[in-house]
């Protein structure tokens, strides 16, 4: 399989029917090879999955998950709002790779946006209403299970290096762990992003393009809402003097997500234990958040966290109170 970068990427393109003029390293995460193509006339997103991740710990998972994330966004493309996910414009199967439409020459990831202080409400509300929109357009169809129900690299990618490895840092936390990994292993509902992650959205204006499926199954969506809302958390511990405004964008998240998600009574629940154990997971597990570096702020999130898995809030807003 050939490892595309940027000494083998203009004539990997040209070989494939694309004249770049420029080809730009993006970040790709610790699990990507992800670049900026330009050419004479158009902008787009080239990505391929590395089998082994670019972390201290061993992490390996299979590549081809590059392919069920193109599958995945071409389908759901179909069912929401322009925009709301990338165009797909071709596939390298035997290489694991394939191409998108890149999100407007403005267009911000919105971590940088909310690390700064630029926290706007009405982005976590569209964003809330992405995922109510996928939960709702892929829930009642048994094909979406039969395409997307292997949950092997969710496993490799999520439970494995978060819930299994964090858990052997805190044995007295086993049961609990125990409990969401067989939730997240065996409810069925609908298709998962699998790292709802600020990220992975990029945001032009108040709007939100979502990107990275690499995770994506057929599981238990509240890990996805656990996903997001444990990043807002960790921002308020790392700038507390946008502790508010990170609460008040989780508010806006939780609220336009529930036309989704109010009939369901195990959501709320399930998404404040996956909130505490993947908190803790950004502590001591196999991905550990970069910004909270310090081991004083360590040890406060470590706290909270062990707090939260062993006495849960009644609502997800109690987090942020």
């Amino acid at each position: 399989m050939l490892l595309l970068d940027e000494t083998n990427a203009i004539s990997y393109f040209s070989s494939h029917g694309i004249e770049a003029l420029r080809v730009i390293p993006l970040g790709g995460g610790v699990s990507n090879v992800v670049l900026l193509v330009e050419t004479g006339s158009k902008r787009l997103v080239v990505k391929q999955a590395l089998e082994r991740l670019k972390v201290k710990e061993e992490w390996l998972s299979d590549p081809r998950r590059t392919l069920r994330e193109c599958a995945s966004i071409r389908q759901l493309a179909a069912h929401l709002p322009a925009g709301a996910v990338p165009s797909i414009l071709f596939e390298d199967q035997e290489n694991c790779i394939y191409g998108m439409t890149a999100a407007a020459a403005d267009a911000e990831d919105w971590k940088t946006q909310l690390l700064r202080g630029e926290i706007r409400p009405a982005v976590a509300a569209n964003i809330g209403a992405t995922l109510g929109a996928i939960m709702q357009t892929t829930s009642s169809g048994s094909a979406w299970q039969e395409q997307f129900g292997d949950q092997t690299v969710f496993d490799q990618l999520r439970l494995d290096p978060y819930y299994r490895f964090t858990a052997t840092r805190h044995p007295d936390l086993k049961p609990q762990f125990d409990a969401i990994i067989a939730s997240a292993s065996t409810r069925r509902y609908c298709l998962v992003h699998g790292d709802y992650s600020p990220k992975n959205f990029l945001v032009a204006g108040n709007a939100a393009m979502a990107i990275d499926f690499e995770v994506v199954h057929f599981g238990d969506p509240s890990f996805d809402a656990a996903f997001l809302l444990n990043h807002l958390r960790l921002k308020s511990f790392f700038r507390p003097q946008w502790a508010v405004e990170y609460a008040v964008a989780a508010a806006a998240f939780w609220q336009a997500l529930q036309p989704a998600v109010a009939e369901l009574d195990w959501f709320e629940p399930a998404t404040i234990a996956h909130l505490g154990g993947l908190m803790l997971a950004r502590i001591d597990g196999k991905s550990p958040a970069e910004y909270i570096a310090e081991d004083a702020l360590r040890q406060q999130v470590r706290q909270y966290a062990r707090n939260l898995m062993l006495h849960p809030p009644k609502s997800v807003l109690e987090v942020f109170a």
